[in-house]
């Protein structure tokens, strides 16, 4: 992957030279120009991707770690020791959403640099990388309109239009979908997207240009589009989309997943990973640990991704001071009983001493408990807190770059889904079929992923009452959406837009009311149901931002989306 990048950076030089020229053919007649036989689409697929799935840095911790892993209630701060409050982001900071707007809203530039080049008449013309293109901008688009609402689309790459206005989530997902359509209409029976400089392979970071596999990829994508607008307002398109999604190939196997390689070497300004904030700001200041919620659902039903995704807590001796004054003494016994109560919600023994205005515990060392950290707790509890009490992410996804470890891939779709998603229809009676055994098969696949052994799988599988369909509807599909919660994990905003549209897992979705423990933020404890736009929006497309709000609602984080569940 490493050379696929700078082959990237030295065709980045073509950008520009592209863009300025009225006619491709002008570059063959500078002798230190490309010519056309040398330049294809496929250098350029490669940064679309990696720009969505794995910015640098300073959006992929502004945005992806702070908000929507912290959103889905996967990552949390907020230990003491911690650089970050757990209140951040709950309460809203315009410099953290401005960072993640801009860089979200800034995506569509890069996208349309793209499409412009591969579409009919377009310099480097070829259908099948428009149909990509397609793909990446249905990818895109519900990522945008899922985290912000309503968002410049049907104007958005329209070269001639300075000021796009914002499209109502409904025409964005009706047109997402239509353009899949076009996309896998294009695609047909091709598996390659042409030969010579035009075969597009290890570029192409999710399939290595297999066109069935990225067909596959938008028709998944359009069903978990469908379910998601299913029952809306103005989703007369939906339950069509769901059945027509239903009717061809879905990604099922273990074949089938789109997750894109990590590169471990390159600079963390072009390709980041959690460990370059983990380990590059300095000390345990810059960590986080999982949440509660995941933990618990993972340890507390047998599951073995537990020690793929957290490692054991490290244990040993605390002491917790009886502040002198204010209402943290006054909160001292129940801020530790909170802390306690979370050792004994997880079985984790422990000693107890009393002395005066302190407490000390004594935890085993070197054991594997597993406690994970509630999320959003506030500055009060903040010093009793103490994160060797509490489960970090395991070292597959906070591992370094440039030191030869391998890091786990991004999340871009997965066969667990296509499971998933396929036995939420039938349990809604959208559908026919065995619903337990497509469940069953996405827990297999999530698991898969995490590289979890056969013989592991199959016992959680046997014995389980996770594993099983086998409640009310109501029951069903809240296992079902807490499943594919769990196998989203590293996804955050996917993770997140599943407990904004399906209410579950109910722990988050009913956000928090003790504010002696937790931070009210700017929503007096309710759950985040999107984000704010960011400032440059308001400074370059005022009116047409105004003028959506007046149809979606305050611009809050409060604010719920078109689909979410009321």
């Amino acid at each position: 992957m490493k050379g696929i990048l700078k082959t990237i950076g030295a065709t980045l030089l073509l950008v520009f030279s592209l863009t300025g020229c009225s006619d491709f053919e002008e570059i063959n007649t500078r002798p230190d120009a490309f010519g056309s036989d040398e330049v294809s689409a496929k250098y350029f697929l490669t940064g679309i991707q990696i720009e969505l799935y794995a910015p640098n840095r300073y959006p992929y911790w502004r945005a992806q770690l702070i908000h929507a892993d912290r959103f889905a209630g996967q990552f949390t701060f907020g230990y003491n020791g911690c650089w970050w409050s757990g209140s951040l982001a709950y309460n809203y900071s315009a410099g953290y959403t401005d960072a993640a707007y801009n860089w979200m809203a800034g995506y569509v530039s890069n996208l349309s640099v793209y499409q412009n080049f591969v579409k009919e008449g377009g310099d480097l013309e070829n259908e099948n990388y428009y149909a990509i293109g397609l793909i990446m901008k249905g990818l895109y688009y519900q990522m945008y309109t899922d985290t912000f609402g309503m968002v410049p689309y049907s104007e958005a790459l329209d070269p001639d239009i300075i000021t796009p206005k914002l499209d109502e989530q409904a025409q964005i997902y009706q047109g997402v979908i239509e353009e899949l359509d076009q996309a896998m209409a294009l695609i047909g029976n091709q598996s390659v997207t042409g030969e010579g400089i035009e075969y597009l392979e290890e570029n192409d970071l999710f399939f290595h240009g297999d066109l069935q596999q990225w067909k596959k990829l938008a028709n998944t994508l359009k069903l978990r589009m469908a379910l998601r607008a299913q029952g809306a307002s103005g989703a007369s398109f939906a339950e069509t989309a769901i059945t027509e999604a239903l009717q061809a190939p879905l990604l099922n196997t273990e074949m089938d997943n789109a997750l894109m390689e990590k590169d471990t070497e390159i600079d963390q300004y072009g390709n980041a990973a959690y460990g370059d904030i983990w380990h590059n700001f300095g000390g345990i200041g810059s960590h986080w640990n999982v949440g509660k919620t995941l933990v618990d659902y993972l340890r507390d039903n047998n599951d073995p991704r537990l020690s793929k995704y957290a490692k054991p807590i490290f244990g040993g001796d605390f002491t917790f001071t009886k502040p002198a004054e204010g209402s943290a003494a006054s909160l001292f016994d129940k801020h530790l009983d909170f802390v306690l109560g979370e050792l004994d919600n997880a079985g984790v023994p422990y000693t107890r001493e009393d002395s005066g205005d302190e407490v000390s515990i004594s935890v085993p060392q070197d054991e594997e408990y597993y406690v994970g950290q509630p999320s959003r707790l506030n500055s009060e509890i903040y010093p009793h807190i103490k994160n060797d009490l509490f489960s970090e992410p395991a070292d597959w996804i906070i591992n370094p770059k440039n030191q030869g470890e391998e890091i786990f891939p991004e999340v871009v779709f997965t066969a667990a889904e296509g499971n998933f998603l396929q036995a939420e229809a039938i349990v809604k009676g959208l559908s026919s079929g065995d619903a337990q055994a497509l469940y069953q098969e996405g827990i297999r696949q999530a698991m898969k992923i995490w590289r979890v052994e056969d013989s592991e799988i199959d016992e959680f599988l046997a014995n389980e009452e996770m594993a099983l369909l086998n409640g009310t509807e109501e029951e069903n599909l809240e296992k079902i959406a807490v499943q594919r919660w769990i196998a989203a994990y590293t996804d955050g905003f996917e993770a997140w837009a599943i407990v904004r549209d399906t209410g579950y897992p109910v722990e988050l979705a009913n956000g928090v009311s003790d504010y002696d423990i937790y931070s009210a933020g700017t929503l007096n404890g309710k759950y985040p149901q999107r984000m704010r736009y960011g400032n440059q929006e308001y400074n370059t497309n005022g009116a047409n931002v105004e003028a959506a709000l007046q149809v979606q609602g305050p611009d809050e984080q409060g604010t719920e989306l078109w689909w979410a569940k009321n």
